[in-house]
């Protein structure tokens, strides 16, 4: 793990809290990236949303927070405000996850931050894009994931309108921020420009779910509604076994002659010779299918589908991640020793033949380079305990 990563030589100034922002900025520090999480004096409220090994430490900030160092500032104050144009002054990207109106308030609006470092990338994490007349509402994973349909789409699928259990909304539009910003910072790599970034959870997971969904709507006049009909099959769900479930997708022309000629099913017939003929009538097929899952086991099942190199898999728990053969035949997971025992995180999904990215380090205890920071600027008027409020 000596590799210093594509991001090297990067600092990123990190006003977000939560996950959105978080995981964005997560994935800079693994990739090399010095990423300084700059918290309130009562630190990120991620810090306490979950179970930890000690206060403050919670599994989720712990996660999304992992490498990076903890500043802490009291933008209220003066010594705050001028701790951060400090940073700011030597930052590469500049990212925030505040309302338009507060970051403005605090005298940190693009304008304000390009004039201290004009080649800087400054991106904006928000709920809602600042053009449209929502602009100023709070926005939550749950509030975006029903704004963007999917309990809508969870209510066809299943019969009663549910969020799906992980935390879409802000997943996804970390990741968009993160390559969003990475853009930017090609753009300035190849021009020398900086340049604000926006990034809207409400806009990215309404393109993220028309991306199939979008189907027949798009068309003018409309050839169908905005949905995409096998997503949304009551028949879609794992199939049950003599003994279990399984998960399998007898999708194409060849995975499914493979599937007829191996299992010879009664039910066998021109209706569903061809994909187009099996899409148009696609909840009748998942549901034939259904019934003839039933006569063997799962792992019957799992050894006939690998053979005909049909895709399937068994229902497993997030538990099971963790002891799962492939993923540790390929090193996902990376274990730091902290202050508070072992961590066993996660790591880096993508693989670089010449910089690879790793777990830099652990997630920091509230404001603990507050002091390195803020001395690494060189000689200031500006102490740590005065800009972290304590002063």
């Amino acid at each position: 793990m000596t590799s210093p990563g594509p991001l090297q030589g990067v600092r990123v100034v990190d006003l977000t809290a939560m996950v959105m922002g978080p995981y964005c900025t997560q994935i800079m520090a693994d990739m090399g990236a010095d990423v300084i999480k700059i918290e309130p004096p009562q630190g990120d409220n991620t810090r306490y949303i979950s179970v930890g090994p000690a206060p403050g430490l919670s599994g989720v900030f712990v996660n999304v927070n992992r490498g990076k160092r903890s500043v802490v500032l009291d933008l209220r104050t003066d010594a705050g405000r001028d701790a951060l144009r400090a940073l700011i002054g030597t930052a590469d990207v500049f990212i925030h996850s505040m309302r338009a109106k507060a970051v403005d308030k605090l005298g940190f609006s693009y304008d304000e931050v390009a004039a201290i470092n004009p080649n800087i990338i400054y991106t904006n994490c928000y709920g809602y894009g600042r053009r449209g007349p929502e602009a100023d509402r709070p926005a939550y994973d749950d509030t975006i994931q029903a704004e963007c349909g999917i309990p809508a789409v969870q209510e066809q699928l299943t019969g009663e309108a549910n969020y799906v259990g992980t935390i879409m909304a802000d997943k996804v539009a970390g990741l968009t921020a993160l390559y969003a910003t990475m853009m930017a910072l090609f753009h300035r790599e190849r021009t020398g420009q900086g340049q604000e970034v926006e990034v809207p959870m409400f806009e990215t997971m309404a393109s993220f779910m028309l991306v199939e969904h979008a189907n027949g709507a798009m068309f003018d006049p409309p050839l169908g509604p905005a949905v995409y009909p096998r997503t949304v099959a009551p028949n879609r769900r794992p199939y049950e076994t003599k003994d279990g479930h399984i998960a399998a997708l007898i999708y194409n022309d060849k995975h499914w002659n493979a599937f007829i000629e191996a299992v010879q099913p009664t039910w066998n017939s021109d209706l569903y010779a061809t994909l187009e003929r099996r899409a148009r009538q696609i909840d009748t097929v998942y549901g034939l299918v259904a019934q003839t899952l039933k006569e063997r086991t799962t792992d019957e099942w799992l050894k006939l589908f690998n053979e005909l190199e049909i895709p399937a898999a068994p229902i497993r728990t997030p538990d099971a991640l963790f002891d799962d053969p492939h993923l540790a035949a390929v090193g996902l997971f990376e274990t730091v020793q902290t202050p508070h025992g072992p961590v066993r995180f996660p790591g880096v999904p993508t693989w670089f033949s010449r910089t690879p990215g790793h777990v830099r380090g652990p997630a920091p205890e509230l404001g603990a380079d507050t002091a390195a920071v803020l001395h690494e600027l060189g000689p200031t008027t500006t102490d740590a305990e005065s800009a972290a409020g304590s002063g």
